[in-house]
């Protein structure tokens, strides 16, 4: 029992003379540019989060025909400290196509969210929604769009 006492004394003191012998070349592996981005990025978060606004958060279309596209546009308004990022858009179903914007939008500035609809094979009363992906607080907004869609006669 006492040999092993030692050996197993012998391997660890080894272990940690060899694991301090390459701490320089820990420093050496710094990416320095690393380092300035996370300073950036630190600076950013300070600011506080990104905030949103709208012009409109749901739109009814009224009533149209089966097979018309109906279009409409949100418009976004950054009203927080910090850049405004949407990273994605997500609708309920197919028949609705979110068309976002990809960059940044500056605090004060404003974007287009445009929603696009296909009413093809949607008849009678339609709600969708349009899911963003956003670094507000809340981290998702919900836009609606809804109307009443005539079917096509038979």
């Amino acid at each position: 029992m006492r040999k092993i006492t030692i050996l197993l004394a012998f391997v660890l003191s080894a272990s940690f003379f060899t694991a301090c012998k390459n701490a320089d070349n820990a420093a050496k592996k710094i990416n320095k540019e690393n380092v300035d981005n996370a300073k950036s990025r630190d600076l950013e978060i300070k600011k506080g989060v990104a905030s949103i606004s709208f012009d409109k958060s749901e739109f009814d279309f009224g009533t149209v025909n089966e097979g018309d596209i109906v279009e409409t546009v949100f418009k976004v308004t950054n009203t927080g400290k910090t850049d405004l990022v949407i990273t994605n858009a997500q609708a309920t179903c197919g028949c609705t196509i979110p068309v976002w914007p990809k960059g940044a939008i500056k605090p004060g500035e404003t974007g287009d969210v445009q929603v696009k609809f296909n009413t093809n094979g949607k008849p009678n009363r339609q709600q969708k929604t349009v899911t963003l992906t956003t670094n507000t607080e809340a981290g998702r907004e919900m836009l609606t769009i809804k109307g009443m869609v005539t079917p096509k006669s038979k």
